[in-house]
């Protein structure tokens, strides 16, 4: 109930700055952007873009995770590894996304590839430096302790290390889930061949406003539901830790 009031507040506000404004190429009404979306509905251009975001996003989380999480760990672990890979990864986040772009159209030209890596490089360092606090956050009386009575490295690291580690980890995915439809929707706008990035270009040509924001609004709706998916899932996969509300 709360977030449906929520969600008409919201749209009071926007109906009342649109009138506000009069500037419909700025601020299209609600009226005219669902109109938009409703028209959008009904055809197969707009799934087929979205089913192009949808793998895409999926791609690029799965490779982050699958590659940042075991890097992280290491550099968490052990010092020595965390002070060699450090700079390294704080200067793929600090390069700025436009750099990428300018790299992967070199290399790959328009096409899925360029919003593929330049989704992954610009996530894999939060990844990485996540995972690696969480490690470095671990108590460490408490392995002290595990060590004075005998218990096996692969106890301690799987009671021990990832029992301090599933909140951070899940806290990275939450964050990743957020950024990742962004990041690929830039990358689509700006060097993809298909997707909901390219139907939003296309729109900015025609200066379509409305349909601008309905495509927004799909691209939310997008991140909105993968977030609880994944929420879910993790509660489901890793009931025995607990995990943050």
């Amino acid at each position: 109930m709360k977030i449906l009031l929520g969600i008409l507040i919201f749209l009071i506000a926007w109906q009342v700055f649109s009138v506000v404004l009069n500037v419909p190429l700025i601020l299209p009404s609600p009226y005219l952007t669902f109109e938009s979306l409703s028209h959008l509905a009904v055809q197969s251009d707009t799934y087929q873009a979205i089913l192009s975001t949808v793998w895409k996003s999926l791609l690029v989380l799965l490779t982050v995770i699958a590659v940042g999480i075991p890097v992280g760990f290491f550099m968490g672990i052990n010092e020595s590894v965390y002070e060699i890979f450090r700079p390294a990864v704080t200067v793929v986040q600090a390069v700025p996304v436009i750099s990428w772009l300018a790299l992967v159209i070199f290399v790959w030209g328009i096409g899925w590839k360029g919003p593929v890596v330049i989704g992954f490089l610009s996530l894999l360092p939060i990844s990485i430096f996540t995972t690696a606090a969480g490690v470095r956050s671990t108590d460490k009386n408490l392995i002290e302790m595990a060590k004075v009575y005998r218990v096996s490295k692969v106890k301690i690291v799987k009671t021990i290390y990832l029992g301090s580690l599933v909140p951070f980890i899940f806290s990275t995915v939450e964050v990743i889930i957020g950024d990742v439809w962004k990041v690929i929707v830039v990358a689509e706008y700006l060097c993809g061949s298909s997707g909901i990035g390219v139907l939003i270009s296309w729109a900015r040509q025609y200066v379509d406003v409305p349909k601008i924001y309905a495509l927004t609004i799909i691209t939310v709706a997008l991140g909105i539901a993968s977030e609880r998916v994944a929420k879910m899932a993790f509660r489901k996969i890793l009931g025995k830790w607990q995990i943050p509300s």
